[in-house]
C-alpha cells in the first residue's frame, strides 16, 4: 500500500465497503483526493467593440427615477435618434454605481451622444444638474 493513504482513510473506506480489496481502496482514495478537474469559469469574448456602450454618470437619486420607466425611456430615445436620422438605436439601459449605461446597436457618434444626453436631461423627474456628460468606455 502507498504511503499517501492514511490509516484513518483506509478504515473509513473499509467500513463503508466491507468486501473491497486494498487495490480498490487505493483507487477510490486516488479518485477522491485527485483534483484533475479545472474549476469552472465563464469565458466571455466580445465580437464587437465596447464603444457601443455609453456611460452616463448621474446621482443615485436620478438613476432610480430614470430606471423606473426605462422601457418608456428606451422607446423615446429611439424616437429622438430616428428623428435625427441616426442609424444608432438603444438596445437596453443598465443601472450601475456610477449612473446608467446605454447599450446601442452601433458605435455612437458625438451627435448621438448629444441627443441621448439632451433626452436624459429633459426627462421627467430628473435633476439635469446631477447628470454629467455621456462618455464612451
Amino acid at each position: 500500500m502507498k504511503q499517501n493513504i492514511s490509516i484513518f482513510e483506509v478504515i473509513k473506506i473499509k467500513e463503508t465497503f466491507l468486501t473491497i480489496g486494498i487495490n480498490k481502496i487505493e483507487q477510490i482514495n486516488n479518485i477522491v483526493k485527485s483534483n484533475t478537474k479545472a474549476k469552472p469559469h465563464i469565458q466571455m469574448t466580445m465580437k464587437e467593440p465596447l464603444r457601443k456602450h455609453i456611460i452616463i454618470p448621474m446621482s443615485s437619486e436620478n438613476n432610480m427615477k430614470f430606471m423606473k420607466n426605462s422601457l418608456i425611456h428606451i422607446t423615446n430615445m429611439n424616437r429622438s435618434l430616428r428623428n435625427a436620422k441616426s442609424e444608432v438605436f438603444t438596445d437596453f439601459i443598465q443601472s450601475d454605481l456610477l449612473g446608467i449605461t446605454v447599450v446601442t446597436n452601433k458605435v455612437s457618434l458625438q451627435s448621438d451622444l448629444q441627443i441621448i444626453e439632451q433626452y436624459i436631461k429633459n426627462a421627467d423627474n430628473i435633476n439635469a444638474l446631477q447628470v454629467e456628460v455621456p462618455q464612451l468606455p
